[in-house]
């Protein structure tokens, strides 16, 4: 659906058509109320909807990464253990088709400014298409990864060769007998390197922190065996609503110090030998709350890659024997064949940390090493410089709570939620897949449908018992932001630079962006508020 006249009413608005959105626009109709749908793109799917770069697939391996809902997953059945973009973008076709979400959905349309209007103690939304919309409840599930990151440098005007966002990637970009720079190592960034790499093209690829990544073990799945896994849907579905991540991996409560070399060595190679997020998941715990365990973990990896490459210089630099990163601190990525299309010689590595951009020009950028300038032809420049993640594209909504102030004011000095769901003076405001929860961290779909269903219970609640609206307290949110603070210096996270802490973004504030307590303490959190509001003004 693209136009429904310039107004409407209606009880709920949901903004985002990703996993967030098509579970709250599914649910939120099951409870009999009437619910629009805001999506900026040209389909369903959010960050599978805009990824469609060489090499773009999901970390997550399948079946877990997927709707919960029987009617769709009866007639869907994956082709690989970890789908690529495409299959991706056929899924959420198959949704709309199952469940018919287009039917009340405006797609091409931007949230520009939400209000609240205390009058009518309704939402007011407007859209870069004229359309005004209002409703009692509002549902923001606008992703982590929506609004692009494009990092600023002198010049960057003069460059007359193209320049590319992995997240725009357009649909025929010819690399061949090219010249490729590739800014960013994270995970577009690897993925995008390791498909480039094969092509018959130059490929520079600009480092400022080399990306922790492990072996993916991709695999095609038979028709069979995605049939005979159906089986088992419901026992994996439920490991994952009650895990402390999301996923269905097994988890191991012993200590990296408390086992001997020889133990550590069995289980490290037998689970990097099984592929995918099982070498960190099923692992010894403490690898992120220890820095003695981290390092293992590191000596480990880095004789694994390093046995993978041939170019001394090369390894020195994405996997030096010295630590020089926590692993998992930053955002982990899974790999196909990374280290050895690296190692290939079409493929030149530069270190930004000893050589950092300093210009774009006509012909492509340059780099300086104290005294030392070099310039790099370049006929391709990629930014594969991920998002203003999480927070981003919720402030790119302007809202305004009840007291017309703006959110980006109300978290000028920190983010503050309840929860990670809701926000003080704002009333029936749902954030999905928001700040504070253990968003990012955990595994999408089965965490999203936590939430949904949260939202759902919340509601069901209010119209048992004949409120208008709920929001949380101010002390309510500022214990809550306490305690996400709490968890987090318990953690290694914050000894590390990364999106997971803000620090990508050059202003952008220093503080947790997800809640790191896992998604069992979370939902904990959740249930009780429910009992008797705990947290909440009600009206």
């Amino acid at each position: 659906m693209t136009h429904l006249g310039t107004r409407i009413e209606t009880d709920a608005i949901v903004i985002g058509g990703g996993f967030g959105g098509c579970n709250s626009l599914y649910r939120l109709r099951q409870m009999g109320l009437s619910v629009k749908l805001i999506e900026a793109g040209g389909a369903f799917g959010g960050v599978w909807y805009w990824n469609r770069y060489p090499g773009a697939r999901v970390d997550t391996e399948m079946p877990s990464y997927q709707f919960n809902i029987p009617a769709v997953w009866k007639g869907w059945n994956w082709s690989e253990r970890f789908p690529g973009d495409e299959e991706l973008r056929r899924y959420f076709q198959h949704v709309d088709s199952v469940l018919g979400l287009s039917k009340d959905t405006l797609f091409h349309t931007i949230v520009t400014r939400v209000h609240y209007d205390t009058a009518s103690r309704r939402w007011i939304v407007h859209t870069n298409i004229g359309l005004r919309a209002s409703c009692k409840y509002l549902i923001t599930a606008t992703g982590s990864s929506y609004k692009k990151h494009y990092p600023q440098f002198a010049g960057l005007e003069q460059f007359t060769g193209q320049l590319v966002h992995s997240a725009d990637y357009p649909d025929s970009l010819d690399v061949t007998g090219k010249r490729v720079g590739v800014v960013g190592n994270g995970a577009s960034g690897l993925q995008l390197v390791q498909s480039l790499a094969k092509e018959d093209c130059r490929l520079t690829v600009f480092i400022r922190t080399p990306c922790f990544a492990i072996p993916m073990k991709q695999r095609a799945v038979s028709l069979p065996e995605s049939e005979m896994l159906k089986g088992y849907y419901d026992g994996i579905f439920d490991r994952c609503y009650t895990s402390a991540t999301g996923f269905p991996h097994n988890t191991r409560f012993q200590s990296a110090l408390h086992a001997t070399p020889e133990e550590r060595k069995e289980l490290f190679d037998e689970l990097w030998a099984r592929g995918g997020y099982s070498w960190l998941i099923s692992n010894y715990y403490d690898f992120l709350l220890n820095e003695q365990a981290n390092s293992i973990f590191y000596d480990y990896w880095v004789q694994q890659v390093r046995a993978r490459m041939t170019d001394r210089k090369k390894m020195d630099l994405v996997a030096p024997l010295k630590q020089q990163m926590l692993v998992g601190t930053k955002r982990p990525s899974l790999e196909q064949d990374y280290y050895e299309m690296i190692d290939r010689l079409n493929v030149t590595l530069h270190s930004l940390k000893h050589s950092p951009i300093t210009a774009f020009d006509t012909t492509g950028l340059s780099t300086c090493d104290g005294d030392t300038m070099e310039h790099h032809d370049l006929d391709i420049v990629i930014f594969a410089t991920g998002y203003d993640a999480v927070t981003g594209s919720l402030l790119d909504l302007n809202i305004s709570d009840c007291n017309q102030v703006p959110l980006a004011d109300k978290w000028k000095d920190g983010i503050l939620t309840h929860l990670g769901i809701m926000v003080p003076d704002a009333p029936n405001l749902f954030m999905v897949y928001g700040p504070q929860a253990p968003t990012s961290l955990a595994n999408g779909p089965p965490f999203i449908e936590m939430e949904v269903d949260w939202i759902c219970k919340a509601i069901e609640k209010m119209q048992k018992e004949g409120l208008g609206s709920i929001e949380p307290s101010q002390k309510a949110a500022e214990e809550w932001q306490d305690h996400v603070a709490a968890v987090s210096e318990h953690t290694l996270y914050p000894k590390a630079d990364s999106w997971y802490m803000g620090t990508n973004i050059p202003g952008k504030r220093r503080e947790p962006l997800i809640y790191l307590g896992g998604m069992q303490r979370w939902w904990k959190n959740c249930m009780d508020s429910l009992e008797n509001w705990d947290g909440f003004h009600t009206l």
